[in-house]
């Protein structure tokens, strides 16, 4: 079950990430680390189980609102 659940989170933030680079006109590797940088992948990691629930629009702007907050300045 909980290589289920790991395996649900990593499908999840590379959708986030491929998502947010097209949307900003990035690479996927700028976009992931733009992520890992503001906090990202620990909010997915942490409240997947909420995110997951969410309309993907909704969990990508909601991403991009953190990630501003945490001191990125893309989206």
């Amino acid at each position: 079950m909980k290589d289920t659940v790991l395996r649900d989170k990593a499908e999840y933030l590379l959708a986030m990430v491929d998502h947010f680079a097209e949307k900003n006109r990035l690479s996927v590797p700028q976009a992931y680390r733009y992520f890992k940088r503001y906090g990202g992948v620990c909010l997915i990691d942490e409240h997947y189980d909420i995110m997951h629930t969410l309309s993907f629009s909704d969990a990508l702007e909601s991403m991009t609102v953190y990630m501003k907050r945490q001191g990125g300045a893309v989206g």
